[in-house]
């Protein structure tokens, strides 16, 4: 697995990590799964070369982080890159978020919450730091903060060594310029796949000038890239109101993917390490999130890491999504 440098921090990240908010279940995922394969998910994850965790308070109100702190107790410590955020909450006052089930969340960063995320967060994963410690959802009004307010106590938090390094999630170019005036800010979490390519317009290439890893989520679309779904699946959960879950762009995305057959015999892959590989592509400051639920997804995941797509074949690829979008 190849190690890309984070920011300025010295430490070194894999080039896919595991992103775990399936694993927290919930009404966002359709209910909860089995904690230990959940676990062995995660253990084999780092069997095959990942060393990047991620998780959040919001990944089904904290399950997410429990889990993955029972998993790290069998674990080697030193040798994981643990990803967790702040800004969603539920038990205090914010602006309005989404409603998961029948509870509502929140979007708060203020210092005061902040402080008291982290706790909870260290608790949950049962560990005395946090490697990469991300802002989830930016703030806006009523409960707006600053963002030199917010970077305020995350350095604030850096200096105590309860965290190591400082990312921002779903953010613009204007977001991450603010957050660089007030400290260093070593990663960037955004959303990319080959059906939802914005950030290249900005967000990638002001990452790589300034040497943030750009770390993606959603790569293969939650699961519509993966190549097993049919034209008559119902989407469920967090996937109900997304684009290209809707009956008019669902059936068109299977038709292409029907027609990457030729490529996936050609470089001997699944149809989700094909989409993996092609978002490995497109940078060398990328590192991908793959959400899997079990080792075998793991293990079909990470193939793509190795994946070397040519030049025309990436086009091909690009050509075939932009068609899409017509």
């Amino acid at each position: 697995m190849k190690m890309i440098p984070l920011g300025k921090t010295g430490l070194q990240v894999s080039q896919m990590g595991l992103g775990t908010w399936a694993i927290g279940g919930g009404p966002a995922w359709n209910g909860d799964l089995d904690t230990q394969v959940c676990i062995d998910t995660i253990r084999e994850a780092c069997r095959c070369g990942i060393n990047l965790i991620d998780t959040a308070p919001g990944y089904n109100f904290g399950n997410s982080e429990v889990i993955v702190g029972k998993a790290l107790k069998t674990l080697p410590r030193e040798k994981i890159v643990v990803e967790t955020k702040c800004g969603i909450v539920w038990e205090r006052e914010g602006s309005l978020f989404n409603k998961v089930g029948d509870r509502q969340l929140y979007k708060n960063l203020s210092p005061e919450s902040i402080r008291e995320e982290i706790e909870a967060s260290l608790a949950r994963l049962n560990i005395s730091h946090i490697d990469i410690y991300m802002t989830h959802w930016q703030s806006v009004p009523p409960f707006f903060t600053p963002v030199a307010e917010t970077m305020a106590v995350l350095n604030e938090l850096k200096k105590k060594g309860k965290i190591k390094a400082i990312g921002a999630a779903n953010v613009d170019i204007h977001h991450v310029e603010s957050y660089l005036q007030y400290g260093d800010l070593d990663i960037v979490q955004a959303k990319y796949s080959l059906l939802d390519r914005g950030v290249e317009h900005d967000l990638l290439p002001l990452c790589a000038r300034h040497g943030i890893v750009l770390q993606v989520y959603s790569p293969l679309e939650q699961g519509l890239l993966t190549g097993t779904i049919t034209p008559d699946y119902v989407p469920v959960g967090a996937q109900a109101n997304k684009v290209w879950f809707q009956k008019e762009n669902m059936p068109r995305v299977i038709d292409m993917l029907a027609r990457w057959k030729p490529l996936c015999d050609k470089y001997q892959c699944s149809v989700p390490a094909l989409a993996l590989a092609w978002i490995l592509a497109q940078g060398e400051n990328i590192s991908i999130l793959s959400g899997a639920t079990s080792p075998q997804q793991v293990r079909e995941n990470v193939a793509a890491a190795a994946l070397r797509i040519s030049d025309a074949d990436l086009r091909l690829m690009r050509e075939m999504a932009q068609a899409l979008d017509r």
